[in-house]
């Protein structure tokens, strides 16, 4: 509530002025709340702030089928950790993801029927020069067998690129859509929990 000697073009303007610096923060070289950079499936299942705790305005948030560790994650988590002051980043694979729910073949196959011959197929038409050459179309589509080995891994390539400082806190987790809740890969404890010892 506005005191009597406040008027109400100062309470517009000052949020106002929030705003602009809101709009304005990379030009003004204020950084995200956290410096954090989020990698994630596009799954709309997954409320990446809700589930962390964070602010919108607090992190980066970087989406793709799959939530996968691919050259254009690297490429911007090397620009934001290198140039934006960026010092922590979470990866969130989930449960019953898409990228786990069709066999290889199928995937091909529906590839095909909707483009034709794969190998006459350019990937990234604006950069010729990353391509898959002589790779498997299902390399570039990255199926997943197993989130929670996946999740892993993607972490330790994370963590192994020349290009992402050492200084970098890299974290990775598994969202159970069931539960709405984070674990570490591998923790299933749900399983555990459920077996007879």
């Amino acid at each position: 509530m506005m005191s009597n000697t406040e008027h109400v073009h100062e309470q517009v303007d000052e949020s106002v002025e929030n705003r602009e610096m809101w709009a304005r923060r990379r030009r003004e070289g204020i950084p995200t709340n956290e410096n954090l950079l989020v990698i994630t499936c596009i799954d709309e299942r997954i409320p990446v702030e809700e589930t962390l705790g964070i602010e919108l305005g607090d992190a980066q948030i970087f989406r793709n089928a799959g939530g996968k560790v691919t050259d254009d994650v690297i490429r911007s988590a090397a620009l934001t950790t290198n140039f934006f002051d960026t010092d922590e980043i979470i990866l969130i694979n989930h449960t019953d993801c898409g990228m786990m729910s069709a066999p290889d073949e199928a995937v091909r196959e529906g590839f095909e029927a909707e483009a034709g011959d794969l190998d006459q197929i350019d990937l990234d038409p604006s950069l010729p020069a990353l391509n898959i050459d002589d790779a498997d179309i299902m390399d570039w589509v990255k199926m997943t067998d197993d989130i929670d080995e996946a999740c892993a891994t993607q972490v330790e390539h994370l963590r192994q690129s020349e290009l992402i400082p050492d200084s970098v806190t890299i974290t990775g987790y598994v969202y159970e859509v069931e539960s709405g809740e984070l674990r570490r890969p591998g923790d299933r404890v749900g399983e555990i929990i459920s077996e007879r010892q």
